[in-house]
């Protein structure tokens, strides 16, 4: 049991938390929850279903995790919801448990920041070091990559990629696959440019932006085939792990439908 629980707080018997977990008044956790050292849940905080959260995660106010998935196909299976270390979670937040339609799990990986009133749906995976704005939506099976960013009232379609290192401006309705260190918005959503805010991991000097600079132009201003982008690029050295990775990503969009590589047909 954790060592600082306040009186208000309901915490099934079964639940297992490290010893310095502290639970704010008015929680509520259910018996299929483990929490890890460090995290700390500030006040009504509700935790149901089966859940792992890992450690050193700050959980606000009236955050909601692991409740059933809002699809109506949905018939009771054990699905789970897992969350990794060093995760700040701001209030009103909600998380819901899988459906039965991919592995069983919704993922948050670790240090994210979710702003508030944001949501989490069904099946998503999310990355490290992801920031979701105030009042942004993930529908189910949206895939978030390392790095992205997400401004405030984003609506993120059913089985959207959203690729490392990218930004989604505010309030764009993305219904489209956002390729990696991109910056989209508009709706409807298109590429505006370079995302000038990468940083940590990609942080990339001025020859590797450069890079990056010319495949846009190269695949969203002059519409080249995407052949001839990496033969170009190749022929003038610029053919970075970068580049490549974002030439690949636009590949397989542009194999999916709706420009959604994972949509099902």
């Amino acid at each position: 049991m954790a060592s600082l629980v306040a009186e208000t707080a309901q915490v099934d018997r079964r639940a297992q938390m490290a010893s310095d977990v502290i639970v704010g008044p008015g929680c509520v956790i259910g018996p299929e929850v483990t929490i890890g050292r460090g995290t700390r849940l500030s006040s009504h905080v509700c935790l149901m279903g089966t859940i792992t959260i890992g450690e050193f995660n700050t959980i606000g106010p009236f955050v909601a995790i692991g409740d059933k998935p809002q699809d109506v196909s949905y018939k009771g299976a054990a699905t789970r919801v897992e969350i990794g270390d060093c995760n700040t979670i701001r209030h009103r937040v909600t998380i819901h448990r899988a459906s039965e339609k991919e592995d069983g799990i919704t993922r948050v990986g670790s240090h994210n920041h979710l702003m508030a009133g944001s949501h989490v749906a069904h099946d998503c995976k999310l990355g490290d070091r992801i920031t979701i704005g105030t009042g942004t939506l993930l529908s189910g099976h949206v895939h978030i990559e390392d790095w992205a960013y997400l401004s405030e009232g984003v609506a993120a379609l059913q089985f959207v990629t959203v690729g490392t290192s990218s930004h989604v401006g505010g309030q764009t309705r993305a219904s489209q696959d956002v390729p990696p260190f991109m910056l989209v918005e508009g709706n409807p959503p298109s590429v505006v440019g370079l995302n000038l805010r990468t940083s940590g991991k990609y942080t990339l000097d001025a020859e590797a932006m450069d890079a990056l600079r010319e495949t846009h132009r190269l695949i969203y201003q002059d519409k080249m085939p995407l052949g001839r982008v990496a033969e170009t690029l190749e022929s003038r050295d610029q053919l970075t792990p970068e580049v490549l990775s974002l030439i690949k990503f636009v590949e397989c969009q542009r194999e999916g439908k709706r420009g959604r590589a994972r949509d099902h047909h």
